[in-house]
Parts: structure tokens; C-alpha cells; sequence
């Protein structure tokens, strides 16, 4: 995959937004919350996503695979290069990313991206 790809697939999940962030890195979110980077000027890493703590030490026993600098401790990997990891499977984890981050949001987040504002409480006429 190349950044277009990356960029269409991520923009294809509900509710996400980017928002081009520390000058050159393209943040993909949802309900404010990052779940994906990628640079858009060469760097040493291309993508950087969180991933499951599972998944996290299984990664980076990989080659060119490496835990993301600043969030690796939350459980974020990066590519050195865009071909890692087969289309698919890269595919697979970004989704994941995505609904690891939207699974932690607050119920109260996640109501207003329905379109929903949260929960009503009854109000009972006394009489």
C-alpha cells in the first residue's frame, strides 16, 4: 500500500477525520483520538498505528518494524517502509487500530457520532 491507499482505507471507517499535525505527519482520528500516523515528508518511519499489547510484541519482533517513537508504551508500532507487511494484513491492523480507539472513547463520545445526544432520563409528572 502507498499513502493514497492508506489515506482512502483509513477515510472509508465511520466518523474518522485527519488533520495534517507536527508539520508533516497526517493524523487519522476518531472522536478526536488518534488510531493512525503516516508522514507525509520522508522520515524514518512511514506509519505509525496502535495496535493490541499482543500484537505490539509480535510486530516488533519483525523486520523493519519498530515500537513508535513517543507512544510505543501505548502499545503503537511503526513502519519503516510502507511493504512490512502485505496489504492485508496491514489492511487487518488498521481497522483494528481504529476499533481499539473507538471501543475507549466515552459512551458521551460516542452518542454524539451517532447523532445521538446520549442517554435521556424520564421525567415523571408527580399528581
Amino acid at each position: 500500500m502507498d499513502i493514497e491507499q492508506i489515506r482512502a482505507y483509513c477515510l472509508s471507517f465511520p466518523h474518522v477525520t485527519e488533520k495534517v499535525q507536527w508539520g508533516y505527519d497526517l493524523v487519522f482520528k476518531i472522536g478526536g483520538k488518534m488510531f493512525a500516523v503516516t508522514a507525509l515528508e520522508a522520515a524514518p518511519v512511514c506509519l505509525s498505528f496502535k495496535c493490541t499489547p499482543e500484537t505490539f510484541a509480535e510486530l516488533v519482533e519483525r523486520d523493519s518494524i519498530i515500537p513508535a517513537p513517543y507512544v510505543a508504551r501505548y502499545h503503537w508500532v511503526a513502519l519503516e517502509h510502507f511493504n512490512a507487511l502485505r496489504d492485508k494484513e496491514l489492511k487487518a491492523l488498521l481497522r483494528n487500530a481504529y476499533d481499539l480507539v473507538f471501543e475507549k472513547l466515552p459512551r458521551k463520545a460516542k452518542a454524539a457520532l451517532d447523532g445521538k445526544s446520549g442517554p435521556q432520563k424520564a421525567v415523571r409528572k408527580r399528581g
